[in-house]
This record gives C-alpha cells, structure tokens and sequence, in this order.
C-alpha cells in the first residue's frame, strides 16, 4: 500500500477561484436569509453496490438508480468536487466479482464530478486489498490531503485492524477501525502546515465509542482539536443521520444511499463551505438539513 433536494433554495453565480468553483449566493435557511460565498461540494455514502437479493433494510440492486439520481442533481449544481464517504460497494464472495461490481458503480460515479474522491469504507476492502480497490478507481492514496478554494480538505482511513495491518482479503472484523500510529502523525503535521480552516472526511465514526466508531477516536479528535483549524468532520458507516459537535467541531454522519427500497429513500448531499467558517448541508431524500456558525 502506497502511503502518501431540500430544506433551502438558493440564487447563485458561479465563478472560478483557485480552480474551484464558488457560489455568490443569496440563500434561504430555515426563513434566515444568507448571503455569501461559499464552495459548494457533493457528498454521498454507504451505497453498498452489489448484485445480490435485498438482505434486511439493504435494496443493494437499487443503489445504481439511486446514485443516477445523485449524479444529475451533481450536475445540475456543479460541485467543486464530490466525495463518496465509504462502501461504495458490498463485498463479495470472489476478487473477480468485486472488482466487477466496482466498475459498474464507478461508471456512474464518474460522470458526477471530474473531481472525485473515494473515502475507504470496510466493505470496499473486504475482498479487496487497497491497492485493488485504489487501482479500480483510478487513485494512489488512502489517505492524503489537498486545497481547493481556500479551504484544506482532508480524507483518512480506518481501515486498519489494532495491529496496524491493513484491511483486505477478509482478514478483519468491521469493529476493529483504527487510525495507525503513522497516519496520526501524518495527520498532526499536515494540520500543522494547513494554511487554512480545514474539512475532514472519513467513514468510520470519531465521534464516540463503541462498534461504529474509530477505536482511538478520541486520539484522533485531540489532533483535529488541538489544530484549531478543523471545522468539520462528514462521515459515514452507521446509514444514520446523526449530528455532535465536540469541542467546537461538528461531526456529521450522513444517511446511507443503500438503506430501504425506492428512490424517496436514498440520501445525499450538497455542503456550502462559506469564508467565514460557516457550512450550510443540503440534504435529499432522506438527508437532513444542516447550518452550522
């Protein structure tokens, strides 16, 4: 492995800075008018693709209507970039089929953004190894940082058992997340250097205990802390949509695309990222609303 729809409305022109794209926008949030400018991004997670029976609340032959939905609302409002917060896919029996499920969701997921950014998710490197996963997907890093319109964005991945080892080919159990002692120290130095606020992006949860959450959260929330950069953390893996703020930085988990038949109960997202720190999420479907100072 390689280190390294909708609760407001909005009238807006788009313009370029730093090759991203910014929104003048006047908004309307809970009867509260907003003016600003902010970086709007596209935001999906847990879409499970799989061709297999439903299995519970999991419709998992659903999820490629679901995303086609997803995808023309991305287009319609032109995100910098989008993000898919983890399993992207189901796992499956053999590496061939995986692989073959993965290609099939990326097609379409590709079509949403030239900018696109895979967060890894414990069912996309159940079968898989990473560098399979990353290879399908046309990415080197599991983990990596980058700048767009001013703002520092950040992905990071769990998917390390207590013994540091990397998940892939069903050697781990999806409670045993963690953020390895090397990547905590990348991420303490490229917060350090961040030049700006900072948005986090993960899938398993840091904000609290037990069987979805990160085992060293709270570790990783001191670094995110003690940087006084970090606005956000966008999150994904319990299909729930949940929010905490810790120590002046909201936690978001976002509703799963895969959860329940029928596409009124998708979930997806826009996040407008605005200079003064503020964030205003617009949720579809099943998505809820948010507008955080």
């Amino acid at each position: 492995m390689r280190r390294d729809e909708g609760g407001w409305t909005m009238g807006r022109r788009a313009f370029l800075a730093d090759g991203a794209l910014l929104l003048a926008a006047t908004s309307v949030v809970g009867g509260a008018v907003v003016e600003g400018e902010g970086l709007l991004i596209g935001l999906a997670t847990d879409l499970h693709h799989a061709d297999k029976a439903p299995a519970g609340t999991r419709y998992y032959r659903e999820t490629r209507g679901k995303l086609a939905e997803a995808v023309a609302k991305f287009k319609e409002l032109r995100p910098a970039f989008v993000v898919e917060l983890g399993d992207l896919i189901d796992a499956a029996d053999s590496v061939d089929v995986e692989k073959r499920w993965l290609s099939e969701i990326d097609a379409e997921f590709s079509t949403a953004s030239a900018d696109r950014h895979y967060v890894l998710g414990n069912h996309c490197v159940d079968t898989l190894t990473k560098e399979e996963f990353l290879g399908g997907v046309g990415r080197e890093r599991s983990y990596y940082s980058f700048d767009r319109g001013g703002v520092h964005f950040v992905v990071l991945d769990a998917c390390f058992r207590s013994d540091g080892k990397p998940y892939g080919r069903k050697n781990s159990e999806w409670t045993d997340a963690n953020i390895p002692a090397e990547e905590l120290e990348w991420l303490e130095g490229d917060l350090k250097a961040a030049a700006g606020k900072v948005v986090v992006f993960a899938h398993q949860r840091l904000d609290g205990t037990g069987s979805h959450f990160v085992k060293n959260a709270a570790r990783v929330r001191q670094a995110l802390e003690g940087s006084g950069k970090v606005l956000a953390v966008f999150q994904g893996h319990s299909h729930q949509n949940d929010h905490r703020e810790i120590n002046g930085v909201h936690y978001a988990t976002l509703a799963a695309m895969i959860e329940g038949s029928g596409p009124e109960n998708s979930g997806y997202s826009t996040a407008s990222i605005r200079p003064d720190g503020s964030i205003v999420v617009t949720g579809f479907r099943r998505q809820q609303n948010y507008r955080w100072s």
